[in-house]
């Protein structure tokens, strides 16, 4: 069983990361036409990645934004970037559609990311300093 904490910290999860996703994905759509995929998800991600720290922060894990947790946040989506890329890049070479394939990625690196930016939070907040 999830504590209560916990489950309200995922459920926030999911919303940030709906929003998350819908800009990462809109800013994607949007470039894919004219530019190199990887450089379309790139920019996508980057964009994402900035609304998705602000709201992890506040909303997600109600602490507040440090250069500590920042930092942390910062490490966990470079990993995060490295992976969706290479699965990115992985179900396109696959065959999946260009448009289809950013959710195959999601799919797995949503839950992966989840744990890692917890930790981050959780362990490098200034309440814990």
């Amino acid at each position: 069983m999830l504590r209560k904490e916990t489950f309200g910290e995922v459920c926030r999860f999911g919303i940030v990361g709906v929003l998350a996703v819908a800009i990462h994905y809109g800013v994607y759509w949007l470039l894919q036409r004219w530019i190199n995929l990887n450089v379309a998800y790139t920019i996508g991600y980057i964009v994402s990645f900035i609304a998705n720290y602000y709201l992890s922060a506040h909303f997600t894990f109600r602490e507040q934004t440090s250069a500590r947790n920042g930092a942390g946040f910062a490490g966990a989506h470079i990993f995060n970037y490295f992976l969706q890329l290479g699965l990115f890049n992985l179900f396109l070479w696959v065959g999946l559609h260009r448009l289809v394939a950013p959710f195959a990625v999601l799919a797995i690196a949503v839950p992966t990311n989840f744990v890692i930016v917890r930790f981050v939070f959780k362990h490098f907040s200034r309440n814990h300093e």
